[in-house]
């Protein structure tokens, strides 16, 4: 339950995001062109993966939003962005988005791997345990 929570927690902030990059060009006065362009189309997109998350988790949603994460980090590099309102504002939003898609693809991995989350370590534990409610001891 905890994990599951976790997840949705990154999702909502996700969404978030994408509605205040979709956003920015009004809210900061971004110079039109590709600093426009850039936030209003990763802001959608990361928008829409989030509500789609919310949903229905799917671990390619996440991989999506960590590509559009590190896509907004470089962006104003790539295509030479002049507005450094703009530059600030896709690096913070998309290092955060990718560190968030990050953790979410992390949760989703390890809960298949049999982690803490997943029921894995406490069915180990249990095992022990249940090994030792048969000499006498019990297992909750």
């Amino acid at each position: 339950m905890e994990q599951w929570s976790r997840a949705k927690l990154c999702d909502v902030m996700n969404l978030f995001l994408g509605a205040i990059l979709f956003f920015s060009p009004w809210l900061f006065s971004l110079s039109p062109g590709a600093p426009r362009q850039t936030a209003s189309v990763i802001g959608l997109l990361i928008a829409v993966l989030s509500i789609a998350a919310l949903a229905a988790f799917a671990i390619w949603e996440e991989w999506l939003n960590l590509i559009a994460g590190l896509w907004l980090i470089v962006a104003p590099w790539l295509l030479g962005f002049q507005d450094s309102n703009a530059m600030t504002i896709d690096a913070v939003i998309g290092t955060v988005v990718a560190a968030l898609a990050a953790f979410e693809i992390w949760l989703a991995v390890d809960g298949r791997q049999g982690g803490p989350t997943d029921g894995g370590m406490a069915a180990q534990s249990c095992d022990q345990e249940s090994d030792r409610a048969k000499v006498g001891g019990t297992c909750p």
